[in-house]
């Protein structure tokens, strides 16, 4: 079924509107509009999936983007996150453990074997201190001698020094998420502000490091909330947004918050891409349990461009192999490796 027709047979104003704004213009749809895709009624799902895949295919080109993420350290963080279990402050599973620089090398190696083209080394912390710093300049420069891969941060709340650091050393993406909307923020972090994220997130574009920004969806916020964020990162213009959904973890504020309706997760992936028609928009933690494998398949179908393989942080993906799979039955071509830093 083509677009044209999948609209006349649902007759929503709001898919038309998006089809000439979005997909001919390449105009992302306003926090009033994204609020309206999200409203959509379950027999619209369809086609605002399709005219996101639309989108992407047009403004972004068929690539998919592949992703290996480990974390040199974990646990024991000062943050109170209230969906993350590495906070230090609540009684989760999840104690403090660091890896050594040959077993990022191992890491990398393993997740470029998988055909990916980036590679991230996570710390859960508010900020890098000099030590970490040191360590990452060190895994940097070995992973660069052994592994032909792009590496990514994410090392919480930066300095400009700190920045700059990390640009004159190769980083090729640096991971911020922003999480939530500012109005919904208070509820989710009262450690940091939403203001001291962004500081970091514009300092990382300044220094011409691409920038990671991601969402994280199903914490209790509201539709309105949900389109307040999508439209605040449209306005931050990042390179890529990760796309997750709340895994609710054993010891944190939200571990009874429930799982997220799977086509209210896939009404959401609609929406991000079409408020952002340009963005990498990657599968990123939750969608195991969102969605599951059909979900999984329908989102790569409406909007999604890149994807983690493999395991997150404290939680387990599906199998690599899964994925890799799944983009070749579906004919999606994986990006090849270009180091642009």
């Amino acid at each position: 079924m083509t677009i044209d027709a999948t609209h006349e047979a649902t007759g929503y104003a709001i898919l038309d509107l998006a089809k000439d704004q979005v997909l001919e213009r390449g105009e992302g749809l306003t926090e009033d509009q994204l609020v309206e895709i999200l409203q959509l009624p379950d027999d619209a799902i369809p086609a605002a999936l399709q005219l996101a895949h639309e989108v992407r295919l047009k403004h972004c080109g068929e690539d998919v983007e592949v992703e290996g993420i480990i974390s040199i350290k974990t646990g024991g963080c000062p943050e109170d996150c209230h969906f993350c279990s590495q906070s230090g402050l609540f009684d989760s599973p999840v104690r403090g453990v660091w890896l050594d620089i040959p077993e990022l090398v191992k890491a990398a190696k393993e997740t470029a074997a998988t055909g990916a083209t980036e590679f991230c080394i996570v710390a859960a912390v508010r900020g890098p201190d000099i030590k970490l710093m040191n360590q990452i300049k060190f895994a940097i420069d070995r992973i660069n001698e052994e592994v032909d891969i792009n590496i990514a941060c994410s090392l919480g709340m930066l300095t400009q020094r700190q920045v700059d650091q990390l640009s004159e050393w190769g980083v090729h993406r640096y991971n911020h998420n922003l999480e939530t909307a500012r109005s919904y923020f208070p509820q989710v972090v009262t450690t940091h502000s939403y203001e001291e994220r962004l500081d970091t997130c514009r300092m990382v574009k300044e220094a011409g490091m691409e920038l990671c920004c991601g969402a994280l969806i199903g914490m209790g916020e509201s539709l309105e909330q949900r389109a307040e964020l999508a439209a605040q990162l449209a306005a931050l213009e990042p390179h890529e947004v990760p796309l997750n959904f709340l895994n609710p973890r054993p010891g944190t504020p939200l571990e009874n918050q429930g799982i997220m309706d799977g086509k209210d997760a896939l009404r959401a992936i609609a929406a991000f891409r079409l408020a952002m028609p340009r963005t990498v928009l990657r599968y990123a933690g939750g969608r195991e349990l969102t969605l599951g494998d059909l979900g999984t398949r329908e989102g790569l179908l409406g909007g999604i461009n890149a994807v983690i393989v493999g395991n997150y942080l404290t939680t387990l993906g599906r199998p690599a192999t899964a994925d890799l799979n799944l983009l070749v039955e579906l004919n999606m071509p994986i990006k090849e490796l270009q180091k642009s830093l």
